[in-house]
Formats: C-alpha cells, structure tokens, sequence
C-alpha cells in the first residue's frame, strides 16, 4: 500500500469508529448492555467500573485487525489494510480514553475547559448524563459533540413526552 493510502486508511478507520462507538453507546450500551454501562451513569467512589470493560472489547477489535493484517499470523491469507484498520482503531481509542476518561470524567487530570470545542464536548457529554436510566438521553457521541442548546431542547422534549426521566441537576432543561 502507497504511504497515502495507508494515512486514508487509518485516518477512515478513526473516523469510522466514531460512527460504530455512537452506535454501540445508543444501542448496545443503552440496550442490552446497560449492565456493563449502569455503573457508568451512576455515582460511585470505584477507580474502575463495569463500564471499562467496553474497552477490552474495543481493544480485541484493534488486535483481530491487526492479526488479520499480520502475514506472520495469517500467512499468505493476510489483508494487509487490516494492520491500518487496527492501528485507526487503537488511535481512536487513545482519543477516546483522553477526551472521555480524561477531560470529560477527570479521571486522569483535571481541567475544565472555559470555551471552543472541548467545552461544546464537555457540556454534551454532561447533558448525556442527565437522564437517569437507559431510556432516552442524548449525545451518544464522544468526540465529535452537537450543539449543547439543541440537545437540552431535545431532552425538554423527551422529559414532557416521558421518554426519558431527565435529573434536575439538568437546569432548565
């Protein structure tokens, strides 16, 4: 593979998994899953949650890529864009664990942003977890956040239809 299409290949896989963690958090963590994410939404004074098992699983993903793309493990079956799918997966997971872990949840440092995008990302995620339970609930994302204004008219929304016990700590959503 030429140095570009390799650079495309794991830039697509980071955005890609964007779109595939959105939806792992809105249908899987919210759905099925919600055992595994409960301790997640929930105050607690643990260093390690249920929830951080998600991340093993995003890590197997990284390494079944990198296996298939291994010549040495796959022998002459081998996929090589497989090793570049792995690698934009574990980046995407780095970015995650930063934003998410770190920024967002200060479980690594603590900082509050006071403007630009990473206040947008923090304010998103905090409306996020504004719902109490699995049901509803906006802001599915983790890197890339929409507008906090329209997000808490859509919780405003979900808690006057009763799709979605909103916390009062909420403001005036």
């Amino acid at each position: 593979m030429s140095i570009f299409a390799i650079l495309a290949t794991v830039l697509g896989a980071v955005v890609a998994m964007e779109f595939v963690a959105w939806g792992a958090h809105k249908y899987i963590m919210h759905g099925f899953g919600w055992n595994w994410h409960r301790d997640h939404h929930e105050p607690h004074d643990k260093v390690l949650e249920k929830n951080d098992l998600y991340g093993i699983v995003g890590a197997m993903m990284s390494i079944s890529m990198f296996i298939v793309g291994s010549p040495m493990i796959m022998g002459n079956s081998f996929w090589e864009p497989g090793t570049w799918v792995g690698l934009g997966i574990l980046l995407y997971g780095v970015i995650y664990t930063l934003i998410h872990d770190g920024l967002v949840h200060q479980r690594y440092f603590k900082y509050v942003p006071k403007r630009g995008y990473t206040k947008r990302l923090v304010q998103a995620h905090k409306l996020h977890h504004a719902t109490i339970g699995k049901e509803g609930g906006v802001s599915f994302g983790f890197v890339f956040a929409r507008d906090p204004a329209k997000l808490k008219a859509e919780l405003k929304v979900q808690r006057e239809t009763g799709q979605a016990v909103v916390r009062d700590s909420a403001g005036a959503v």
